[in-house]
């Protein structure tokens, strides 16, 4: 299925690893000029470099999204360099602290900067692009812990809120011809990723989870999310707005423990 998403300039905040490193990666096979952030140059370049030989264009941006105004530079760098903005992917996320009585109230409040708020500054800031190029998408990187709770309260309560926001934008931004939608993953495993350190340090536990909470008795793959963010950025998925959809191959519960 051709997406017709040729010459599409898409920015991808993280980019480098994981989730947003499949995302950056499928949608340069798919013609797709990326930008990408991240906080380490060195990783930056290389994976920019390997963007670009897949036959595009790349940008990346050394950009902590917690910080004030690098989000912001990250959208007016990449819009400069690849000459606009259609597509935006918040992929950043992650928590901080542990549950209720030991998270102190900076967790809580820099678990929110890494989810809900760094992907209320993307589209913000790409709003402005994106209508001057007639329309756009956005994609905001969920999570199933958003609407199957487990431990870490202000991790699920960052990743409902992202659910909503989405579908509020949706409606808030329809006028302008711009999609605003969350993908819900599970627990994936990638190289790197803390699935395959947890594998390593808790063998036992880790293959209990897998054939407890996972119909197919695995966990899902970046790639696996990676299409489904690509389709529903794509003209393909023209008639999907405010939807949260998850990917999770049937998974329980999204915790080990």
């Amino acid at each position: 299925m051709d997406l017709n998403l040729h010459n599409k300039i898409a920015l991808v905040t993280g980019g480098t690893r994981g989730l947003g490193w499949a995302t950056a990666q499928r949608l340069a096979t798919e013609g797709c000029h990326v930008a990408i952030c991240s906080r380490s140059k060195d990783v930056l370049d290389q994976r920019a470099g390997e963007l670009r030989d897949v036959g595009v264009q790349a940008h990346g941006v050394v950009a902590d999204v917690t910080q004030p105004g690098d989000v912001e530079r990250f959208v007016e760098d990449s819009a400069a360099a690849l000459g606009g903005v259609d597509l935006l992917v918040a992929n950043v996320g992650g928590s901080a602290g542990g549950n209720l009585l030991e998270a102190t109230p900076e967790d809580w409040h820099l678990t929110f900067e890494l989810n809900l708020f760094h992907a209320v500054r993307l589209v913000r800031a790409g709003l402005p692009h994106m209508q001057r190029r007639g329309g756009g998408s956005v994609v905001i990187i969920s999570s199933i812990s958003g609407s199957k709770p487990g431990p870490g309260a202000q991790y699920g309560a960052t990743k409902a809120s992202e659910i909503f926001l989405a579908g509020a934008l949706a409606f808030e931004l329809a006028p302008h011809r711009i999609r605003v939608n969350t993908v819900s993953p599970g627990s994936i495993f990638f190289p790197g990723g803390g699935w395959e350190r947890f594998q390593t340090q808790n063998p036992d536990r880790f293959r209990e989870f897998e054939q407890r909470e996972f119909p197919w008795g695995r966990l899902g793959h970046a790639d696996e999310v990676a299409d489904v963010v690509a389709f529903v950025l794509s003209e393909r998925a023209n008639w999907i707005n405010g939807a949260n959809i998850p990917i999770d191959g049937g998974q329980g519960r999204p915790s080990a423990f």
